[in-house]
This record gives structure tokens, sequence and C-alpha cells, in this order.
């Protein structure tokens, strides 16, 4: 496999697990950046070239540096974090309501159920 095309199979594959662990869908990226899912489908598969504006607006939407998604630095991405930073946005979406049954939830679990 020549250089170029384990460079594009690093960035096909960092986007795909970047989204993913964004918790979204091809189809909610798509229109997030402006293509039609067959791009972002071909992109993950490493057949389509990404533009450096693609590179940017990838990692702002999923929340990890350009540089990373270029296939700089550790091959993974610190799950751990991550899914901190998935629940906080996913936490933003609650209805204020919802969230503090959510919270009553969490603390009843911490406590092992009981009151």
């Amino acid at each position: 496999m020549t250089e170029a095309i384990e460079k594009k199979a690093i960035i096909a594959s960092r986007i795909r697990e970047a989204r993913k662990m964004a918790g979204l869908s091809q189809t909610q990226v798509a229109k997030m950046v402006g293509v039609h899912r067959p791009s972002i489908s071909e992109i993950e598969a490493g057949n389509r070239n990404v533009s450096a504006e693609e590179i940017a607006q990838f990692a702002e939407i999923f929340d990890v540096s350009s540089v990373w998604l270029i296939g700089e630095g550790a091959s993974k991405v610190d799950m751990h974090d991550n899914k901190i930073q998935l629940a906080a946005r996913e936490l933003q979406k609650l209805k204020p309501e919802d969230l503090d049954r959510l919270l009553t939830i969490l603390a009843s679990m911490k406590t092992g159920g009981s009151k």
C-alpha cells in the first residue's frame, strides 16, 4: 500500500470513529457539512478525498482536533473524554424537567437505590 493510500485509510477510519463516538449518523453529519449522505459514506470508506475545509468541519462537529483526524497523534480517541463530551452535548439538549429527572435517577444509582 502506498503512503498516500495509507494516509487516506487512516483519515477515513478516524472520521468514522469520531462520528460514531459523537453518536451521529452519516445522514446527520452530511446535513451539518452540507453534502449528501453517500459522500460521507465514500469518505469513511476511503474512496473520496477530504478537503481541508471538510477536515475542519468534521473536527468541530466531532469535537476532536483536525490534526488527529489527518492521522497524527494517538491512534484511538480517548474513550473516557469523548463519552463525557458526548454526555455533556446530549444533556444540553434536554428540557430542564427531564434533566432534573435524570439527575434524580443518577443520584439514586449512586446511593444504590436507597434514599
